[in-house]
C-alpha cells in the first residue's frame, strides 16, 4: 500500500468534492486504502481500482450524509481549505470553490459522481458507468441532467485569477476602512451572504441578500471582530480569495470565501461551524 500513498492527494479530490467534507473525505480515502490491502490482489491499474472504491464508497457517505443535511441547523456549506492545502489537493482548483461545491449540493449522489468523474476528471463514459454501476448512455443522461441543475444555480462567469485579486483586495481595503459606499460599489445589486454555524456558533438563520444590507452587514461584523480581540489575515479559501479570522488563542474561528464575477462579490460564504474549522492549522 505504500507504494501508492502517492495518490492519496488525487483520490481526496474526488472525494472532497463529493462530500465537501475534509474530514469525511479522509476516512474515505483511508477506508479505500484499506479494502485495497484486504483485497491482496494486485489490479492492473491500482490508480483506477483505488479512484473506483474511493467514489463508491463517498456515494455511500453521500447518501447518508445527505440526511443528516435536511435537519442541519441553518444553511450547509462545506468545510473550507485554506492556502497551501488547497494547492496540496487540488488537481482543478477552479472545480473546488465553495461557490462551485455548493452548487452540487443540488444533485444526487450519483448525479454529483458522473459529472465530477466526466468533467473535472476527464473519465471517459465507459469507466464512468462502471464506477457508478450503469450503462454509459445512463450516465450521458445523468450528465445531461446535471448539467441543467448546475446552469439553473449558476451565478458566475469565468475570470482571471487576476481580476479575482484586484477586486478581493479593493473590496478588502473598503471593508477595513469602513467606506460603506465604496463596499456597496463593490457588490452585486443582489449579494448574498451565507453563513454556516451548524447551531455552535452565531451565524444568520437565512442568507443576507441586497448590497447596501451585505455591506452594513460585513462592516459591523469586522468591527464586532476588532473589540473582540479577533486577528484575521487574507487568505486563499478553496482557491479564491478570501479571510480567516483567528481568536486570541490562535484557533480559526471564521473563514469566509469571496465569489466574485464581472468586478463585483457576488457572494459571502462564511464558515463558523467549529467542527469545520477544526482541521485548519493555526496562523
Amino acid at each position: 500500500m505504500e507504494a501508492h500513498e502517492e495518490l492519496r492527494p488525487y483520490l481526496f479530490a474526488i472525494a472532497y468534492r463529493m462530500l465537501g467534507s475534509v474530514a469525511e473525505a479522509e476516512d474515505v480515502v483511508q477506508d479505500a486504502f484499506v479494502r485495497y490491502e484486504e483485497a491482496g490482489v494486485e489490479p492492473d491499474s491500482p490508480k483506477a481500482y483505488l479512484a473506483t472504491v474511493t467514489t463508491r464508497l463517498a456515494i455511500d457517505e453521500l447518501r447518508s450524509a445527505r440526511n443528516r443535511r435536511e435537519v442541519y441547523p441553518g444553511e450547509w456549506l462545506p468545510e473550507p481549505i485554506v492556502d497551501d492545502e488547497a494547492a496540496r489537493h487540488a488537481e482543478t482548483a477552479d472545480t473546488l470553490s465553495l461557490a462551485f461545491l455548493h452548487l452540487l449540493e443540488k444533485l444526487s449522489p450519483v448525479e454529483r459522481a458522473v459529472f465530477l468523474l466526466r468533467e473535472v476528471f476527464d473519465y471517459p463514459y465507459d469507466d464512468v458507468a462502471c464506477i457508478v454501476g450503469k450503462s454509459p448512455e445512463n450516465c450521458r443522461q445523468i450528465l445531461a441532467r446535471a448539467h441543467r441543475h448546475i446552469e439553473a444555480g449558476r451565478r458566475r462567469f469565468d475570470v482571471s485569477r487576476e481580476e479575482r485579486e484586484e477586486v478581493a483586495r479593493r473590496f478588502l481595503a473598503a471593508w477595513e476602512e469602513g467606506e460603506t459606499e465604496t463596499l456597496i460599489e463593490l457588490l452585486a445589486p443582489d449579494a448574498t451572504v451565507y453563513g454556516d454555524g451548524g447551531g455552535k456558533a452565531p451565524a444568520m438563520p437565512a442568507p443576507l441578500v441586497g448590497a447596501e444590507r451585505v455591506a452594513k452587514a460585513l462592516i459591523g461584523w469586522g468591527r464586532q471582530a476588532v473589540e473582540r480581540g479577533l486577528t484575521y489575515r487574507a487568505a486563499d479559501v478553496n482557491g479564491e480569495p478570501g479571510l480567516v479570522f483567528y481568536r486570541p488563542d490562535g484557533k480559526a474561528l471564521w473563514v469566509a470565501e469571496l465569489e466574485i464575477a464581472d468586478g463585483v462579490v457576488v457572494a459571502v460564504r462564511s464558515v463558523l461551524n467549529p467542527d469545520k474549522l477544526a482541521h485548519l492549522r493555526n496562523p
